[in-house]
């Protein structure tokens, strides 16, 4: 089955968007973008171009970038309690951003904060799923992140590529969208490698696929 065809026929697509897109490159939350990535999201929903309506669950990045802003910080701390106290007062302004946007398209949200032990635990994991379940089922568009506030570096998903990627395990979604702000996945950093190429399609599990792998593409 090829890759548009996937998407074609996703029904329960879970998207993710990380903090260079939804910050303006650090400087605070990107009001113009969020809104546009609601609309879209609210047509997903709706159905269009004779499509049928999907369900839709967002995986956001940003609370830690839209805190410092808040916060009147320039660089980011290396402290886990002053970084925890960013997300913390970030958090608040994402979840009114994406609130206000997603109502302005005619669709209800919830914001859900995860953490590593969540989904690690049975109960937890079974309890998480059945929520977020139950908001699709009522037409609620979910925002999750990553509850930062409480986790320290030992016990943190690693990034929102990974979260989103176990949400997407966790209610069985067709499929999950990552948003960058490169065209896709390269065989290296475009930015640092003239001779990366753009990789169109790929398996996973197929171990070049992790020779390609690095580290975070911004702070």
């Amino acid at each position: 089955m090829g890759l548009s065809t996937v998407l074609r026929d996703a029904r329960r697509i879970v998207i993710k968007v990380g903090s260079s897109l939804v910050t303006d490159e650090g400087r605070g939350l990107d009001e113009a973008a969020i809104g546009e990535w609601c609309r879209q999201m609210a047509q997903l929903v709706a159905g269009v171009h004779g499509q049928p309506g999907r369900e839709v669950i967002m995986v956001s990045s940003g609370a830690i970038a839209e805190g410092m802003k808040r916060l009147g910080w320039r660089t980011r701390p290396h402290e886990i309690h002053a970084l925890q106290a960013a997300a913390a007062v970030g958090q608040m302004g994402l979840a009114q951003m994406y609130e206000t946007k997603l109502r302005e398209n005619g669709l209800c949200s919830a914001q859900v904060l995860l953490t590593h032990a969540d989904l690690a635990d049975r109960e937890r994991y079974l309890n998480a799923r059945s929520t977020l379940l139950t908001l699709l089922q009522h037409g609620v568009l979910p925002v999750i992140n990553e509850n930062d506030t409480v986790v320290n570096d030992e016990i943190k998903f690693g990034d929102n590529d990974t979260l989103g990627a176990l949400v997407a395990n966790l209610v069985e979604a067709d499929a999950l969208v990552i948003l960058t702000d490169q065209k896709g996945l390269y065989s290296a950093d475009p930015r640092r490698d003239p001779n990366a190429t753009f990789i169109h399609e790929a398996r996973a599990g197929d171990p070049a696929l992790v020779a390609t792998a690095g580290g975070a593409g911004s702070s």
